[in-house]
Parts: structure tokens; C-alpha cells; sequence
């Protein structure tokens, strides 16, 4: 049904009537401002108002990641981008989260499509999840985009890519419309093949969306992409700006050709094996490894279940152009001198089971260390990972005499903008209204900074919550005082939302302090304890070496037992376990001054 081209717009879809604009909008002073960030008490209706336009963010404005926004007009809902987010480190266990989609719940059949900016994790690790339960809306994207939703569905579940409805952007020239909403898109500059900016108009507003964005510049100086033409779009132009550099305010930064000289000239004149440590999202920087290898002669193995498969991608799409004799398995390594070899691997992040760290225990089947090998970090640290891959680089210093990462060579170049890009930006494009997104709470408060520092006023920036409600009409905004819920979904194993506070604090527990379990035997009819009461340890003592201890926890318990029972009375088996729970408990604080979980068993007999 949904087809695309660049001129001709997909069957199903109609072209947009032109929109009658208020020419007096396009004065920023005329433009009514919220009063404040919170407005007056009001009925909220979740449906959405007629001719009201509805911005939401489901996720990523209070956290890097589980990045998600719901555009809302006279019923009809347009999502942009369906992102993860990695585990805090206090849930343990937890694979990832995903954005909260209850608001979502009875609309389905509302929503005209999601579209996508681009493939990293963070905007499209969500997909195979949330599609499946909205009933496969269509996707917007552009072909690299696209093709790795495609594999992570068919990864999280097999055929369910045969599903998937899609609309392929194929040059920023395309427009479209879905629903009452008229999209069109622009150039981005980003770390990922594919990225694409998006324009979302409506009669009541211009949502400006560059997705995630930075400002490339060429060696002398000039700007890769301009922004000054979005100035012209109909006011209100409402910018949403991912505003993780809000708080990069040194001015230099490495440009991409100074990052691959650097490269370049570590893999020709490395005496033994390059390893480089990337995220295997930086198909552009990876697909240049290959075509210098390549030039110079040296063979390419790729490892890593996510690396494979991106490349694999972009040699399909033709965006790595190489001979496949390149490229090798990691288990052909030994067939080649170690200064012929360059191996392009995942694990910079420290991630305990990723290539990096099992080759530092010696636990990788092909790859060994030597001391005049060269590993390169050439990523940055992601926020929460600092001590993680300290610790990784410790461990390769001493297995190895040259590495290199961003402290002491400039071997990576970030995707993301920096302050002085935001300001920038916001000069060209001259919004009505800015709301910084896609960063925690704090850089969003920077960018606002940013923002008046150049002019902006305040009251026309939007600092947003996930489930904050900015509703557009009539060139004012507000922010609703009520919320949609946005709470964490957590991911573990192929469990989706089924573990939640009361399970996260369990295990919270059990790591702190671990947990004590009492089983015991009790004749049903004497109320007497059968056999030994057995006691079982886990990450609280080690019960050989706390005889006393025990013991001790022993006699209590039968104490407990005789003062809750008696051959009359047949109390619940439950009231039993809780009297134990409260007096082991209050015992083992007393001695050790910790809490664990203490868990009685009663099995009577």
C-alpha cells in the first residue's frame, strides 16, 4: 500500500492543502507567550483537542536515550522515533527500557505512521517491541534506517519483519502527508548514514526535528549543512533541538578528516595487529577503515554480532565499496602476519560479554595480545560507563604498549552538537518557540541558557518533562499541568513490563545485602519441629564460618515456632513464616548491622 518516490507520493497518502498562515505570526513579538511552564489547573482530555496541536514526549527528556515523541492534531497522531535506554545501575538484571505507550492504549488505529530519524539504538531500539503492540503502523525512514528495523524485528522475533509497512524517504526533497499532518525533511549532519531531520507542519504550528545533530565543518571552517532555509517555513516554527552539547563549551573539536588521518596513520604504521574498539553504529567511520586497509594492503576482520550485521547492511545499500578478499574471519587471522591484519571489533564500552573484554581475560578463541600490538579506542565514553572502561583500559595497558583513545590522540569525533552549535542554529533558523530535548534535565536547562544568551526570551522556551503536554494554538503554547504516564517499561529476557518497582527493590536487596532462607519441617499434628532446620546463605555469610551465628538463628527460630503455635491451635502457615521473618531479622541486624532478605519456608508434614 505504501509506496514512495521522490515526486510521486505513495498510494493511500493525498497531498497537502496549502495552509492559510496569519502573516502577523511570523512577528516573534506578536507571538503570545505561555505565562509560565505550568499553566492553570484544566480538564485533560486525551483524545486531543480540535485544531489544538499536541507535542508529547514519551521518553528522552530526562534521561539520554528511550527517545520518543507523539504529535497529536484533531485526532490524528504522527511518532517520532522509537528509542531504548540502558539500564540504570541500580536495576539489576534489566536488559533495557523502552518508552511507556499506555497513552497509546484505544488509539491505535489513530496513528499514521512512526517515523524514524535514524538507526541508532536510542531512536529505533524500541521498534520491534512498540510496533508489534500498536499494531504495525507504518515506518518513515530513509533506506539504512529502514533495513536495520528490519533485522532487529526479525532478531527479537522471527517473521515478524513480514509485518512491517514501510515509506522510504529517498532525498529531502519528499514530502508526504499522513493524516492531517504534512511532513517533509531535512539534511542532517550525524554520526550514522541515513539521518534525517523532519519537518511537521500543521495550521497551528512548524515542528523543526534534526533528530540528533552536529555541525561538521570542512578544514577551513565552512559549514557541511546549512539551516537558514528553515527559517522561511510558516510561523510558529516550533524547534525541538537535541541539546546533549549544551554543556560542550570548548570550542575546538576534531573534524573528520583530522580523526582518519590519525587512524590512517596508526593502521600503516602499526609493527603488529591494530585492533579498533568502535560502536558498530559508526558505519561511515568503519566503511573508511575498510577502504584504507584495502589501499595499503592489510586484510579486515570484523567481530562482534551487531558489527557484522551494520556492514553487512551498508555493503547491501552499497555504502561500503571494497573487494571481498578484504575482508576475513577472525578464526583466518593466523594465516596473516600480525602487521597485515586490522580488526574492527565491538566492546569499547567495557560491555562484560563484548569482544574488548574477552580478549583481555584471554577468553577470546582467535585473538591474542601481543605487546607491539596497537588497540584504539575510537568512541566516547557513554555517561555511566566511566569507571567500566577505565578499568578496560588498565587491563589492556598492561597486556599491551600502545593504546590509544581520545586523551592522548584525536581518534573519534563526536555526532553530537556542541553550545556554541545550538546557538548557531538558533540564529539560523529563528524559531517562535525552542524546546530543548533528548538529553537529562540539566542540559536541557544549559540549552536554555544558551537560548537567552543570544536574544531568545525565555518565556518562549519549552523545558520539558517525559509526559509533559504542550499544547499549540493560535500562536500561543502551554504546558498542561497533568502528565501522561511515562514510566519506566523494563526489558528482561523476553519478559516486557513485568518486572517493576517491587521487583527492582527485591533485587536491590539481594545485592546490598543478600538473602537467608530458613526451611523447616513441622508435624502438622504435634506443631513440632521435624529434623534439622535447615539455614542456606547467599551473598550474606558464609554459614561454615559462623557456627555461633547459626546456631544462635536456630534456637530463635524454634522459639518463634513454639510461641506461635500449640497442639490446639492450627494457626496460618503464613502468620508462622512472618513471626520467624521478624524475629531472624531483627537478630541478624543486631549482630551484623545488615539487612537481608530473610525468607522462612514452613513444610509441614
Amino acid at each position: 500500500m505504501f509506496k514512495k518516490t521522490t515526486n510521486v507520493l505513495p498510494a493511500g497518502l493525498t497531498r497537502p492543502n496549502s495552509f492559510t498562515i496569519p502573516k502577523n505570526l511570523d512577528d516573534l513579538a506578536r507571538i503570545k507567550p505561555r505565562s509560565s511552564h505550568t499553566s492553570m489547573p484544566m480538564a485533560f482530555t486525551s483524545g486531543g483537542a480540535k485544531g489544538i496541536l499536541r507535542i508529547i514526549p514519551l521518553g528522552g527528556q530526562e534521561e539520554v536515550g528511550r527517545n520518543m515523541t507523539l504529535f497529536e492534531y484533531d485526532g490524528d497522531i504522527v511518532i517520532l522515533d522509537m528509542g531504548m535506554m540502558f539500564p540504570e545501575e541500580d536495576m539489576p538484571g534489566i536488559d533495557y527500557i523502552i518508552p511507556n505507550i499506555s497513552y497509546l492504549k484505544g488509539k491505535e488505529k489513530n496513528i499514521r505512521g512512526v517515523i524514524l530519524s535514524h538507526g541508532h539504538l536510542d531512536h529505533i531500539g524500541a521498534a520491534p517491541i512498540l510496533l508489534r503492540q500498536l499494531g504495525y503502523p507504518p515506518i518513515i525512514g530513509r533506506d539504512m534506517t529502514l533495513v536495520m528495523v528490519k533485522k532487529k524485528l526479525e532478531d527479537f522475533e522471527k517473521g515478524s519483519a513480514q509485518n512491517l509497512k514501510t515509506i522510504h524517504v529517498k532525498t529531502v526533497e519528499d514530502k508526504l502527508r499522513l493524516g492531517k499532518f504534512e511532513i517533509e525533511f531535512f539534511e542532517v549532519e550525524h554520526s550514522i548514514m541515513d539521518a534525517v531531520g523532519v519537518i511537521i507542519k500543521t495550521p497551528n504550528g512548524t515542528v523543526i526535528h534534526p533528530g540528533d545533530w552536529t555541525m561538521e565543518k570542512t578544514p577551513d571552517g565552512k559549514r557541511l549543512v546549512d539551516y537558514s532555509h528553515l527559517s522561511n517555513l510558516p510561523s510558529p516554527r516550533i524547534l525541538m533541538l537535541e541539546s546533549l552539547g549544551a554543556i560542550v563549551t570548548n570550542p575546538s573539536r576534531t573534524t573528520e578528516e583530522e580523526m582518519y588521518r590519525n587512524l590512517e596513520k596508526l593502521m600503516s604504521e602499526s609493527t603488529g595487529k591494530i585492533i579498533i574498539g568502535t560502536f558498530s553504529s559508526q558505519i561511515r567511520r568503519i566503511g573508511h577503515i575498510l577502504e584504507y586497509a584495502e589501499k595499503i594492503g592489510k586484510k579486515v576482520a570484523l567481530d562482534g554480532y551487531s558489527m557484522k550485521m551494520n556492514v553487512d547492511i551498508a555493503k547491501e545499500l552499497g555504502y561500503i565499496k571494497m573487494h571481498k578478499e578484504t575482508l576475513i574471519t577472525v578464526n583466518d587471522l593466523h594465516k596473516y602476519p600480525d602487521n597485515k591484519i586490522v580488526i574492527v571489533c565491538t566492546g569499547a564500552q567495557g560491555e562484560g560479554n563484548a569482544v574488548l573484554s574477552r580478549i583481555i581475560t584471554d577468553n577470546h578463541r582467535f585473538i591474542k595480545v601481543k605487546k607491539n600490538d596497537t588497540i584504539v579506542f575510537s568512541s566516547s565514553v557513554i555517561p555511566g560507563n566511566e569507571r567500566t572502561i577505565q578499568r578496560l583500559k588498565d587491563n589492556l595497558y598492561r597486556k599491551c604498549d600502545n593504546v590509544i583513545h581520545s586523551d592522548i590522540m584525536d581518534v573519534h569525533t563526536s555526532g553530537h552538537c556542541s553550545a556554541s552549535d545550538i546557538q548557531e542554529l538558533l540564529k539560523q533558523v529563528r524559531p517562535d518557540f525552542f524546546i530543548p530535548v533528548y538529553a537529562n534535565h540539566y542540559m536541557l536547562k544549559e540549552a536554555e541558557k544558551l537560548a537567552v544568551r543570544i536574544g531568545f526570551r525565555k518565556e518562549n522556551v519549552f523545558i520539558m518533562d517525559n509526559g509533559h503536554v504542550l499544547e499549540v494554538q493560535k500562536g500561543s503554547a502551554k504546558i498542561l499541568p497533568k502528565k501522561v504516564d511515562t514510566s519506566y517499561v523494563m526489558v528482561d529476557g523476553l519478559g516486557v513490563g513485568d518486572v517493576g518497582q517491587v521487583v527492582i527493590r527485591d533485587r536491590q536487596v539481594l545485592s546490598a545485602d543478600g538473602m537467608f532462607v530458613i526451611t523447616v519441617i513441622l508435624d502438622s499434628k504435634k506443631k513440632e519441629v521435624v529434623g534439622n532446620i535447615q539455614i542456606t546463605s547467599r551473598g550474606f555469610i558464609y554459614v561454615k564460618d559462623n557456627f555461633d551465628l547459626i546456631n544462635e538463628t536456630k534456637r530463635r527460630v524454634q522459639k518463634a515456632i513454639k510461641d506461635t503455635t500449640s497442639k490446639k491451635t492450627s494457626p496460618e502457615k503464613k502468620f508462622i513464616e512472618d513471626n520467624i521473618r521478624e524475629v531472624v531479622g531483627l537478630y541478624l541486624f543486631q549482630q551484623t548491622q545488615r539487612r537481608p532478605m530473610v525468607l522462612p519456608v514452613i513444610i509441614e508434614v
